[in-house]
């Protein structure tokens, strides 16, 4: 296929989240053709699964801006700036809207199981640069497909694929025979059955970032209604000063109240703490569960476990695409440095592009969370800018494409990963890396953050 017969394509974009409908919405704007291929029935489908849970950035830096020009016109208008949604809110009142305006651009249902160039396998050099992308698709009826794209961004996300209980990565042992008990999500306690299963109940919450702070919140708030009802937090590391987040020094307000509301529950006997412990096994006991770490050490039994341990992505679909990505975080090599959690305990990430996002596959682009691979502390404005830079390559305009648009807000705190093993001295400010001004903890894509880092 000649090179003007490919600039025909579409650009498929995969995930109809806050950042794949943004890319569209850019696309649109200049004047090329988008088709958004979302897995679930509805925009931001995985927005969708944290509804019940508050975002920590108001309204004013989560929507887009191309995306709003091209909503205007329908009568459209943004929420209060200064208010925050949850992530149903985030799902109904923006970006279902949006993908309603880009109408016949988004297929719903259409899950993406492969992405490789047209008649060449990742081996094969030859006119490899001149091919277009095939896209291969399974739809909800069982039918397969196979689209052909000028180029492809995948914004799908890591919401499908929670870390595992066990502290090396993996799932610890007898963690799946266990799964009847286990949830890898923040509890909605306003629904019923949900909360059944946790009122009167013991459970253990694995985790040490925003997430296990939320789910420490509400079981704190159910203890209070329900006798019996007491978490566990099981930290692999120790308690330090930066563990309960920012509190009132972090300029996200949400963020610091969460943070605070947490150490409410440990102070207030709801929650109590279990440091140093890293999980090597789930054993059962009768109907519950006992989790022993690599030492040895058992814990009392408890009724659930919460598993809060992070996200990473699905990179199972791009085994034919030659890609870059750092070795540890999975994240494109010249932007691992700038969020690496092993260096940069906190920080502001510097705003980044298309040079910062490219592989040695031209055309083929990772933005969003799924760009920060296994690294916390993603900002929906990044996301944003990711792809105003990718689209702005992808339509031939270097100089856009180049050019940085986006202050980021500072957050004011520092504290996250810092040292594995040695919390004095995380606390005493030696947690390498740490610095003034902090990237706002993931306040776009997931609200409920992913563990560790800021």
């Amino acid at each position: 296929m000649n090179a003007f017969a490919t600039d025909q394509l579409p650009v498929v974009v995969i995930g109809a989240g806050p950042v794949g409908l943004a890319a569209a919405a850019r696309l649109v704007e200049r004047g090329i053709e988008p088709l958004v291929l979302e897995a679930g029935p509805s925009a931001g489908t995985a927005v969708r699964e944290w509804a019940h849970v508050r975002l920590f950035s108001p309204w004013s830096e989560i929507t887009d801006p191309a995306a709003e020009k091209l909503l205007a016109p329908s009568g459209w208008t943004r929420p209060d700036g200064s208010a925050y949604p949850t992530g149903g809110d985030w799902a109904e009142q923006y970006l279902q809207p949006l993908a309603d305006l880009l109408d016949d651009k988004v297929r719903y249902e259409v899950t993406v199981v492969g992405v490789a160039r047209a008649g060449r396998d990742r081996i094969v050099d030859s006119g490899r640069d001149e091919q277009p992308f095939t896209v291969h698709v399974a739809t909800a009826d069982g039918r397969e497909e196979r689209i052909s794209a000028r180029a492809v961004i995948d914004a799908s996300g890591t919401w499908s694929t929670p870390g595992p209980m066990g502290a090396d990565g993996l799932p610890a042992l007898g963690e799946k025979s266990a799964a009847g008990r286990i949830s890898y999500r923040v509890p909605d306690l306003g629904d019923p059955a949900v909360r059944a299963r946790y009122a009167g109940r013991r459970t253990a919450v694995v985790g040490s970032g925003a997430s296990a702070f939320t789910a420490l919140a509400l079981l704190a708030d159910l203890a209070a209604d329900e006798p019996g009802t007491h978490a566990v937090w099981i930290l692999r590391r120790g308690i330090t000063g930066s563990t309960f987040g920012g509190g009132e020094a972090d300029q996200l307000p949400a963020r610091g109240a969460l943070g605070l509301r947490a150490k409410a529950a440990v102070e207030a006997g709801h929650a109590g703490t279990v440091t140093g412990f890293r999980t090597q096994a789930v054993e059962r006991d009768g109907d519950r569960l006992v989790l022993v770490d690599e030492e040895g050490r058992r814990l009392d039994p408890v009724d659930e476990v919460i598993v809060l341990t992070g996200l990473r992505p699905d990179l199972t679909f791009l085994s034919e695409i030659r890609l870059g990505l750092d070795d540890r975080l999975q994240a494109p090599t010249a932007l691992a440095p700038l969020i690496d959690p092993n260096v940069h305990s906190c920080g502001t990430v510097y705003p980044h592009g298309v040079h910062e996002l490219s592989h040695p596959e031209q055309g083929i682009y990772l933005a969003g969370m799924k760009s920060y691979g296994r690294a916390p502390t993603f900002l929906a404005l990044t996301g944003y800018e990711q792809v105003r830079s990718i689209t702005a390559a992808i339509a031939g305009d270097r100089e856009a494409a180049e050019r940085v648009e986006l202050t980021l807000p500072e957050t004011g705190v520092c504290g996250g990963a810092g040292l594995f093993d040695e919390p004095d001295a995380a606390q005493n400010g030696e947690s390498g890396g740490c610095c003034a001004a902090p990237a706002a903890l993931h306040t776009g894509i997931g609200a409920p953050a992913p563990s560790g880092g800021c």
